[in-house]
């Protein structure tokens, strides 16, 4: 997964992706007991499209594809992983962005939401999934 977080740091240096955050499952693990999951969760903030308000993903492909990482449905594949940008979509997210901290992979660092960003993001979400992950946080 190193991989994945020095090549984000890289897009982020080269001017690809504004500010960015490991949340969603991947983010939890950071936090808690290690568990399955199937893709990497990216907040990001996106630039817009030129002349335009509206957020593109296009950049993000144009850097991406010619490396040869391939796309699969709503995710770019990484190292592996299937990995999807996700622009913060609400107040609270926008939160756990801005306030994200540093942690390390084997060296390699990366940003991730806080367990109590995690959290609350798990209950404005609301999936039995994410009513799961709460318990986790409140056990640990």
């Amino acid at each position: 997964m190193e991989k994945i977080f020095a090549l984000l740091n890289q897009m982020e240096a080269d001017g690809v992706i504004g500010r960015y955050a490991i949340g969603g499952a991947v983010g939890a693990i950071f936090w808690l007991e290690p568990f399955t999951t199937k893709d990497v969760d990216v907040f990001v903030t996106l630039p817009t499209a030129p002349g335009s308000s509206l957020l593109t993903l296009g950049p993000i492909y144009d850097y991406l594809l010619p490396r040869g990482y391939v796309t699969q449905g709503q995710f770019i594949v990484i190292e592996g992983w299937a990995v999807e940008f996700v622009p913060p979509a609400t107040p609270l997210v926008e939160e756990a962005l801005v306030k994200a901290v540093q942690r390390e992979v084997n060296g390699v660092p990366t940003r991730v939401f806080t367990a109590e960003h995690l959290a609350a993001i798990c209950l404005q979400v609301g999936r039995a999934k994410d009513h799961d992950r709460v318990y986790r946080f409140v056990e640990a």
